[in-house]
């Protein structure tokens, strides 16, 4: 891969004719892939394919290319070399006649270190160049190697570095928590997170969201760790994503995107996967690009001529198809709930609903209560679809619990609108439990967040009863000092342990037939009322 007299010669001689950089793109077996003609400042290195020619991180091509002024590489230069995992880059300045004057080299550096992404070598002169670079380069890619080598496993894959855009008059959730729960969200997904970002602005730039500059410091620093991600804490429009994978050469996600996975991964029930993939197949909807025109077909007959149906078009179509198909099958299972509603209804068993933040604790409550192995991690909605269970009182008293779909801050619409049906069924509750995770610091925020979704489906207006969860957390100062201001409709608990279970399950049963002899008497009432009204008709008549 070294430069020969003859192709440095060439290259100036030609830039020096047409007042342009010129520069070539060349593999390790010496041949040239790409010829480029610029500007007199810059050149603009055409798309190259994402798969990378070696093993390692590098792509197998360097970059040489003329400078008219006798100047080192500059910011771009380095820039490029990094994004594009270049083996090497090397400018060649001129004489006033066009002769080859001085070559700057510049190559990245091997492992993750502090500091600039790349490692910039000293001027040479002609004559200077020797053999060996290829030596070099393989060097770099092994010492790359040996560090990937020494992650852990769980490290090595799904890198990802966040990036969060808040503004600045926004005092509602302070960005660290926003941040922090965007990396639960990681942890439940498989992605490990290296490193993030956080920036107050109120105006989102409209292309990138951070601006270029931003997000060329935020790329290199990525590269540098050998991050394959990008997450972003806000939902993308298909064009910001689409701009910033193309400039960074990353994958890119957004906080919806990573949720949908989540659920995806989570899901169990036919209604579950219907409504993950109802949801999923709306937010790719609006997503869904052509990368060229030419597989337009032709349809021929008359009424049939020109380009027809276009690729983008057909996919378009086919998932409008699914989409209507996937609300029909919906609408199915919502008729089979109903009728399943009605069961309940008929026998008067009362129904009690378990609702709280993502990760409360809620299938572990209802285990602890019913004596049942429902599904439970400590991660966020690791139980995804709605289980219910029967809990027997003493006196041949009984209800039904029922365990919901977790809740969280900014739920995307399509999740929210997909999922609205399944949670309509806390409608008929008698009772709601509203399990908190108390010794999450913010807990506050999280109970005002499920206080909105419940305003947000119309269920405010039902009894509920707060449950404290995973008090056993909390040191034993602050647990004693919750205890003491402990009411009728706030108990504190601990799942895992035991604790609190039974006071909990007294007040349910309390709550739960208090109301329901309420309800009892109030319905005896109307009905004496029908027949007095209807003697006091007969008399009259």
């Amino acid at each position: 891969m070294i430069i020969t007299p003859e192709v440095s010669r060439t290259l100036t001689e030609l830039s020096f004719e047409i007042s342009r950089q010129i520069g070539i793109l060349i593999d390790r077996n010496g041949y040239v892939t790409h010829v480029i003609v610029g500007s007199d400042s810059s050149i603009d290195i055409p798309w190259l394919d994402r798969i990378r020619t070696s093993e390692a991180r590098l792509r197998g091509l360097r970059l040489v290319h003329s400078h008219l002024k006798e100047e080192s590489l500059n910011q771009e230069d380095l820039t490029d070399l990094a994004l594009l995992r270049l083996d090497y880059i090397t400018a060649v300045t001129m004489d006033e006649k066009g002769l080859p004057r001085s070559y700057y080299s510049a190559h990245v550096n091997p492992e993750d270190e502090e500091g600039e992404p790349w490692t910039v070598l000293s001027k040479k002169v002609p004559g200077q160049l020797e053999e060996g670079i290829l030596d070099e380069i393989l060097d770099i890619e092994s010492r790359m190697t040996r560090y990937r080598k020494n992650l852990k496993d769980a490290q090595k894959e799904n890198r990802a570095f966040l990036v969060g855009v808040y503004p600045e008059n926004n005092r509602i959730r302070p960005p660290a928590q926003s941040i922090n729960e965007l990396k639960e969200l990681c942890r439940t997904a498989g992605v490990h997170v290296v490193d993030s970002f956080i920036q107050r602005k109120n105006r989102l730039d409209p292309s990138t969201v951070l601006g270029k500059g931003k997000l060329e410091e935020i790329v290199l620093k990525a590269i540098q760790k050998q991050v394959e991600l990008l997450v972003f804490d806000l939902e993308l429009t298909p064009s910001q994503a689409k701009k910033i994978s193309d400039y960074a050469d990353l994958k890119v996600l957004d906080r919806t995107q990573l949720i949908l996975d989540i659920f995806a991964r989570n899901a169990t029930s036919r209604d579950g996967k219907l409504q993950v993939e109802l949801a999923q197949l709306k937010y790719l909807k609006g997503r869904l690009s052509e990368l060229d025109d030419n597989m337009s077909r032709l349809t021929g007959g008359i009424g049939g001529r020109g380009p027809g149906e276009t690729k983008l078009e057909i996919g378009k179509r086919r998932v409008e198809e699914r989409i209507s198909r996937l609300e029909q099958e919906l609408k199915s299972l919502k008729k089979r709930r109903e009728i399943a509603r009605r069961r309940r209804k008929k026998n008067e068993i009362p129904v009690c609903g378990i609702v709280g933040y993502t990760n409360a604790g809620k299938s572990t409550l209802l285990n602890a209560m019913t004596n049942s192995t429902v599904l439970s991690e400590d991660k966020l909605f690791a139980t995804l679809d709605p289980t219910s269970r029967r809990i027997r009182f003493p006196e041949e008293r009984e209800i039904i619990i029922s365990d919901t779909v977790g809740f969280i801050h900014d739920l995307p619409p399509e999740l929210s609108n997909a999922f609205k049906a399944t949670l309509e069924e806390l409608g008929d509750s008698d009772l709601l439990v509203h399990v908190v995770d108390v010794s999450n610091p913010e807990f506050r925020q999280q109970m005002e967040a499920v206080e909105t979704i419940l305003e947000d489906l119309n269920l405010s207006d039902i009894p509920r009863i707060l449950v404290f969860n995973k008090i056993d957390g909390l040191p034993e100062e602050a647990r004693n000092e919750l205890l003491r201001e402990a009411d009728l409709d706030t108990i504190y608990v601990s799942a895992i342990t035991g604790f609190g279970l039974e006071t909990l399950l007294n007040r349910i049963e309390e709550r739960m037939y208090s109301q329901a002899e309420a309800k009892l008497s109030s319905t005896k009432l109307w009905e004496e009322d029908e027949e007095l009204e209807e003697e006091t008709e007969k008399t009259y008549v």
